[in-house]
């Protein structure tokens, strides 16, 4: 029995999206050692055995420490000490990750580093690699390649570039772009190391945001990757995205957006409306939510790219249950905060699938879509 899964029945917010005082205080989270987690900061992060850093140019990290698992089973962010002025540097440690600062430095974080971290696995499994063949082959045949750049947008922990680095051949220069300080360390100092045929793979952090994203800041750019981030995002944003892309002639791997559809077995008259309050929730505030993957397929193929849709669903057994609890509340509370007059209701309904998680009988099934977009190759090229 996963003790994991053992919590109580009272409706939380959503898991993953949090204030920006809640991320900082888990950046600030004490470790297993009592040493406090590192923050990204202008003179860079420390990591253990590593390497300097320069802006601008590529870098293999190594040793970098990680989110690690506390005793009584809850995930920690953090990533080495820091003190009231800075990184602390141990003897023979060297700052080694420096970002550069692009955008505005006072909007709040939007996902907890724990709920990216916990997915991660689920996400790894369940993306399309019916779509890394073409995606390949298009890699393969850019004009005057020596090596890829990659930029993953809205890149998290950096889950997508550990995932997707070691399925591609030749060098790679991976490029991260969010707009949280501190998913960045994180995606920085876990980043992928070598490729699929043992090719450097460097890494490199900046800060911005995928509505300021355009031609220009993709010029030489062979891919652009993003994992989870469509369905938060508005249609004005996505034309962004599509045209930035096209413009520069790069392809674009989008995994993991929300299709609006969920199986739970055994099933409960309560699915379905639990299923369309969530969705209306997704929607809130002009973003597409489980429209997203339409929108951006009319977006790129309107602008001449060659689109691919493939389905990418989460498949959560007993092995997953972890993750089930925490996608299971946060749902449910969506649900709730969309349509009040469903709480009473849904808080027997979350009780009862909690407690069936917890014995190993409840099996969710969360669909999901990756979208493969092979644009036009333009004059300038993508190039390394």
């Amino acid at each position: 029995m996963n003790r994991t899964a053992r919590v109580s029945g009272t409706i939380p917010a959503q898991p993953g999206p949090r204030g920006a005082e809640g991320a900082r205080a888990a950046a600030r989270s004490t470790d297993a050692d009592g040493t406090e987690g590192a923050v990204i900061s202008d003179e860079g992060a420390v990591i253990p055995g590593g390497d300097s850093v320069v802006p601008g140019d590529g870098a293999v990290i190594h040793n970098g420490d990680s989110v690690v698992t506390g005793d009584d089973g809850s995930v920690i962010p953090g990533a080495g000490p820091t003190g009231p002025t800075g990184p602390i540097l141990r003897p023979g440690e060297r700052a080694t990750v420096r970002l550069r600062e692009d955008g505005p430095q006072d909007e709040p974080p939007r996902y907890a580093p724990e709920w990216l971290q916990l997915r991660e696995p689920v996400d790894a499994a369940a993306r399309a690699h019916d779509l890394l063949d073409p995606l390949r082959i298009r890699l393969a045949n850019l004009p005057g390649r020596s090596g890829l750049i990659v930029h993953d947008v809205g890149c998290g922990t950096g889950s997508m570039g550990r995932w997707l680095a070691p399925h591609l051949d030749g060098a790679q220069h991976w490029i991260l772009h969010d707009r949280d300080p501190y998913l960045l360390h994180f995606a920085a100092v876990t980043g992928p190391r070598s490729a699929a045929d043992g090719s450097r793979v460097t890494v490199e952090a900046r800060r911005g945001d995928v509505a300021r994203l355009t031609p220009d800041a993709l010029a030489g750019a062979s891919l652009v990757t993003a994992s989870a981030l469509l369905d938060v995002l508005n249609r004005e944003e996505v034309e962004t995205l599509a045209a930035a892309c096209t413009g520069a002639g790069c392809t674009a791997l989008l995994t993991l957006s929300v299709a609006g559809r969920v199986e739970l077995t055994p099933s409960d008259p309560l699915d379905q409306e639990i299923t369309e309050a969530f969705n209306a929730h997704q929607r809130r505030g002009g973003l597409l939510g489980p429209d997203a993957v339409t929108a951006a397929a009319e977006a790129f193929s309107e602008r001449g790219a060659t689109v691919r849709i493939h389905p990418s669903p989460w498949r959560l057994g007993p092995g997953e249950a972890a993750l089930t609890v925490q996608w299971l509340r946060g749902w449910v509370g969506a649900a709730v905060e969309q349509r009040p007059e469903l709480k009473s209701r849904a808080e027997r309904y979350l009780r009862e699938r909690l407690a069936a998680c917890e014995a190993g009988e409840l099996h969710v099934v969360v669909h999901h879509s990756d979208l493969l977009a092979l644009s036009r190759p333009t004059a300038g090229g993508a190039r390394a």
